[in-house]
């Protein structure tokens, strides 16, 4: 529970402020050779806890689906954004990482009215906000963030996964593994992949 409670100072510190709808942001995604980038805002209710959220990264598959449907449940509201490997070729990455994440926020019902934000800050969004470095980690309201949108991201990674089986996106999730480079260098490039990011494969 302490450790619980260090996660979640952040929103502590904010409920004491009396802000009450306090969305945590987060992005999952960025790395990949293939595939659009995925953002969560998450208005977690500030009397329900969740003790088992924590980083996506530090859970498994398993856990990960159970957590994101228990979030949804029970947070005052979630949205998620995206950004097509379009954008994210036209933009670059970073860009579009923060065009996913004001499209989650902008999509939120209940407006929120402060943003926690992992390790980026958003210029042109007038609702207070912090950049928190390794949020997912130190933000309860943004490791619900990540696993919300690492769950979304990975099924849309297996259902495209059925058009372009040669990839083996259902597994590698557009990541550049040993197996995913090597297709690409054996079939080429399909839609999904991003122009900016392969260049050194073809």
């Amino acid at each position: 529970m302490e450790e619980y409670n260090n996660r979640k100072k952040y929103e502590i510190e904010l409920y004491k402020q009396n802000y009450k709808a306090v969305a945590g942001v987060d992005e999952v995604g960025r790395g990949p050779l293939a595939g659009p980038v995925y953002a969560a805002a998450v208005i977690l209710n500030p009397s329900l806890d969740i003790l088992e959220i924590k980083d996506s990264k530090k859970l498994s598959s398993n856990q990960r689906d159970k957590l994101s449907k228990d979030i949804k449940k029970k947070c005052l509201d979630f949205a998620i954004g995206i950004a097509s490997v379009k954008e994210i070729d036209s933009i670059n990455i970073l860009n579009a990482t923060k065009l996913a994440m004001k499209r989650a926020i902008m999509s939120l019902k209940l407006k929120p009215d402060y943003l926690l934000i992992d390790a980026l800050h958003l210029d042109d969004i007038s609702i207070p906000q912090i950049s928190v470095i390794k949020g997912d980690d130190l933000s309860i309201s943004i490791g619900a963030a990540s696993i919300i949108a690492k769950v979304e991201r990975d099924e849309y990674m297996k259902k495209i996964s059925l058009q372009y089986p040669q990839y083996n996106f259902d597994r590698n999730k557009g990541y550049g593994t040993k197996d995913h480079i090597e297709a690409i260098k054996k079939y080429g490039l399909c839609d999904l992949h991003r122009k900016s990011f392969v260049k050194n494969f073809i």
